[in-house]
């Protein structure tokens, strides 16, 4: 029993520290979003990556980078309605 409700504590500590690892109520939306946004920032934080990146488009890197921040916004579109 001790086990389970260590492993539960642990759980909630890691959901609290780390956005992205979800919950129960997590939709599909938020998580998809959690990831291109993971995503993202991994691009812009190797600099090979988006070397790489830039020469497959042909743009500068810094427009490439710049993309990348603007995608982070709404990355997979609007959310879609709530139902009640």
């Amino acid at each position: 029993m001790a086990d389970k409700l260590r492993t539960q504590q642990q759980l909630e500590s890691l959901q609290n520290k780390y956005i992205g690892t979800g919950h129960a109520d997590t939709t599909k939306h938020e998580w998809t979003s959690n990831i291109a946004r993971d995503s993202y920032a991994s691009y812009q934080g190797h600099p090979p990556l988006l070397h790489y990146m830039s020469i497959g488009m042909g743009q500068p890197m810094e427009k490439v980078r710049m993309h990348c921040m603007e995608r982070m916004v709404q990355p997979v579109g609007p959310a879609p309605p709530v139902e009640d």
